[in-house]
């Protein structure tokens, strides 16, 4: 049986949210503009959206010094693959089903842009050199071909306080990550996992 107050299809949710405002409607670009090209050039963090074939969705963290992602012409964008922890979370749900969304943030900025099109991954030494960070070629890089680029208004952010240093929670005021994992999967003690963070975070940067 239908639950009344779900909504089953696009006339529905139309219908529920209301008509789209004519500013809304025509602030979606199908290339990147001066605007959209000088907020990549100060974004130090974005967040990377993707799916598998069967619709299973992730979304991943990417940040840098700022301007980290290249943009290498008005619709492609270059984004270097850091080192991580090898999970590829993202790569394999692209070389499932290539569609990807990404939004970029600016610190002190509110608005954000978000841009969505089509990745594919790259091993070209060459077309990666020019992403080199503290001395370090990346291995692996993701080429995303634009389909659309827009702001987003800074309602969430102010709402989220985000970069207010008033709403910062104190670092104790949460566990660490080595006890997280440890307590999770058992798979060694908390100092150890701690241990191993410590040094990731100091030495794998990069």
């Amino acid at each position: 049986m239908r639950d009344a107050a779900e909504i089953r299809d696009a006339m529905d949710l139309r219908d529920h949210m209301g008509p789209v405002s004519r500013l809304a409607e025509g602030k979606v670009l199908a290339r990147l503009d001066g605007h959209a090209r000088a907020f990549i050039a100060l974004s130090p963090f974005l967040v990377v959206a993707s799916a598998d074939a069967e619709g299973r969705a992730d979304a991943s963290p990417r940040g840098d010094a700022p301007g980290f992602v290249r943009v290498l012409d008005d619709a492609t964008l270059l984004i270097p693959d850091r080192r991580g922890n090898n999970r590829a979370d993202s790569f394999g749900n692209l070389l499932a089903a290539p569609g990807i969304g990404l939004i970029f943030l600016v610190p002190g900025i509110t608005e954000t842009l978000r841009v969505n099109g089509t990745a594919r991954i790259t091993t070209d030494p060459d077309l990666l050199a020019p992403l080199a960070a503290q001395g370090k070629v990346p291995t692996t890089g993701l080429v995303v071909a634009v389909r659309e680029a827009f702001f987003h208004c800074g309602k969430a952010v102010m709402r989220a306080r985000l970069w207010d240093p008033a709403a910062q929670i104190p670092r104790d005021g949460f566990p660490s990550l080595g006890r997280v994992l440890a307590e999770q999967t058992s798979a060694m003690t908390t100092a150890e996992a701690e241990r191993l963070m410590e040094e990731s975070y100091r030495t794998r940067l990069y």
